[in-house]
């Protein structure tokens, strides 16, 4: 009778304790509870920086909870994207994947401290697009030829300006060299900002630019656009033709990124982080940001942005040793 009273009397007596306990496990539990950091591998002012922070907030909107946009620029890339993939996998690390240290590094780079293949959880694609050839307006290139011939008739001579070592802008134009069999200069810098701040000051004779930074000096009239490295014309430079009908069949290059996190996220989080992305792409200051700057949004799930990874990991790869691209 004693030990049946006791045992009957513990519920009462701990009742007080679990009234405290079963709210802060709950909270524990409750995702997200606290700011976000999303990694940016690259410089302030460029493409991955301006949209990390328009998805960011659009974001951190629906999920009630800050995001910090941390830049951390260098090697391509690759100093951030290994940031996030050694981070720790609760969902609070996260940041921007680019299609140079998810697609290309990994056949550039002699080493990488990361798999993009193994060490990260893709969330959700955000975007994809062209990028534009383009030159100041007082350029004497009016046209792609002009560029190969004034190439090959001066071999290393011609330079070109890029956002950074495995980029979109640095690979068009090692493409370029390798189909047209000419040799320039590779001039990379920290952002494409800061490349195409030199091109318009006339230290570096083109580029291979995203066309969100591209517009503003075409619209101008400051730069002249020479082609685009889609397959179709774009409808905001319906004039422009693409490299493919320039003689170049076959080449094309769209800029990708989307929302990443490192390996070993719980499926519940990636699930959540991919709802609150897709419906941050459809937020009409996002979505108009996107396809004003000749962009595609992205969209789809964990699953399909993993797959679409390794297909541009694989066709890159390829690309690069076929190419024998290698690092300046």
């Amino acid at each position: 009778m004693k030990r049946r009273s006791l045992l009957a009397s513990l519920p009462a007596a701990l009742s007080p304790a679990w009234s405290v306990l079963a709210p802060a496990a709950q909270a524990q539990e409750a995702y997200p509870n606290r700011p976000l950091v999303w990694i940016c591998p690259y410089g302030a002012g460029g493409s991955a920086d301006s949209r990390s922070r328009q998805v960011a907030k659009a974001m951190a909107a629906l999920m009630g909870q800050a995001i910090v946009v941390d830049n951390k620029a260098g090697a391509g890339g690759n100093i951030g994207t290994d940031l996030i993939a050694r981070a720790k996998p609760d969902g609070y690390t996260l940041g921007m994947g680019n299609f140079a240290p998810l697609a290309v590094n990994h056949a550039l780079f002699k080493k990488l401290n990361f798999d993009p293949i193994n060490d990260i959880t893709p969330i959700a694609l955000i975007e994809r697009g062209p990028l534009v050839l383009m030159v100041r307006s007082d350029s004497p290139f009016k046209t792609l030829q002009d560029i190969v011939q004034a190439a090959k008739a001066a071999p290393g001579k011609l330079s070109y300006a890029s956002g950074g070592i495995g980029g979109t802008h640095h690979l068009s134009a090692a493409l370029l060299e390798h189909m047209a069999g000419i040799d320039m200069i590779h001039v990379p810098y920290k952002s494409g900002s800061a490349a195409a701040s030199d091109l318009m000051g006339g230290q570096v004779q083109l580029m291979f630019e995203q066309m969100y930074s591209a517009m503003p000096g075409l619209n101008t009239g400051r730069m002249r656009a020479i082609a685009i490295t889609s397959k179709t014309r774009s409808q905001l430079l319906p004039q422009v033709p693409c490299m493919s009908e320039q003689g170049y069949a076959g080449f094309e290059v769209l800029n990708w990124q989307g929302l990443i996190g490192p390996k070993g996220m719980p499926a519940d989080v990636v699930r959540r982080l991919n709802a609150w992305c897709l419906q941050a792409l459809q937020t009409p200051e996002v979505r108009e940001k996107i396809l004003s700057q000749g962009n595609e949004p992205g969209g789809g799930s964990p699953e399909q942005f993993a797959a679409f990874i390794k297909t541009e990991a694989q066709r890159w790869g390829k690309v690069v040793r076929d190419a024998k691209i290698e690092l300046d």
